[in-house]
């Protein structure tokens, strides 16, 4: 169990990354400061760059942090015994549970406006996360490879596939401000999403 330093230096640190997203979505990258990010997180200016050395370094975790959660929440290995239908709905399911969290798409608010404003700042982090393969391309993957689904490119195929929710679950809450999807409105993308795609790709019998 970590000893009651260790449990309160995190406590600081998740405090700090708390502000500093609150702080970037409220003033912008350019205009956020350590000290505006200490100040709201109720800790001194050393104290941050005890654990931030810079204020690129602090964005940079959040990115990491954002590609983190995505990694985390989506994942469904593929069975070759399961219809692929159910198994495409559970994943996109979990797809749309993750953009549907309110810490999620602060963190893309984040994210999103800094890389549209100085695309070469993000560029090495985001670099960084386009060489890990998503949950969805890594199912797309082995379902290609255990013939379920036509000889496609499975990054091209994947990424088509998120884009099948996000333009309803990702990019009009992140740029327009809507609400969540219902359950209900959560069923109809993923049953359009899986009959286009596998309407699509798969392989007929």
């Amino acid at each position: 169990m970590p000893r009651a330093p260790q449990r309160l230096t995190d406590r600081k640190r998740e405090a700090i990354l708390r502000a500093a997203v609150e702080e970037f979505r409220a003033a912008g990258y350019e205009a956020t400061s350590m000290d505006r990010i200490a100040a709201a997180a109720a800790v001194s200016k050393r104290t941050v760059g005890n654990h931030f050395p810079s204020k690129e370094a602090l964005f940079g975790e959040i990115l990491e942090q954002l590609w983190r959660s995505s990694a985390a929440s989506v994942d469904l290995a593929y069975r070759a015994d399961r219809p692929l239908e159910a198994q495409l709905r559970t994943l996109l399911m979990q797809k749309l549970l993750l953009l549907g969290d309110p810490n999620f798409i602060d963190l893309a608010r984040v994210a999103l406006a800094e890389i549209i404003h100085a695309p070469a700042r993000a560029q090495a982090i985001v670099g960084r996360m386009d060489e890990k393969e998503s949950g969805v391309t890594r199912w797309v993957r082995a379902a290609v490879a255990d013939g379920s689904l036509a000889q496609v490119d499975p990054d091209f195929a994947g990424h088509q596939l998120q884009g099948l929710v996000k333009s309803f679950a990702f990019w009009p809450q992140v740029t327009l401000g809507q609400p969540p999807l219902t359950e209900a409105e959560r069923e109809r993308v993923v049953d359009s999403a899986v009959a286009l795609f596998l309407g699509c790709y798969a392989r007929r019998v």
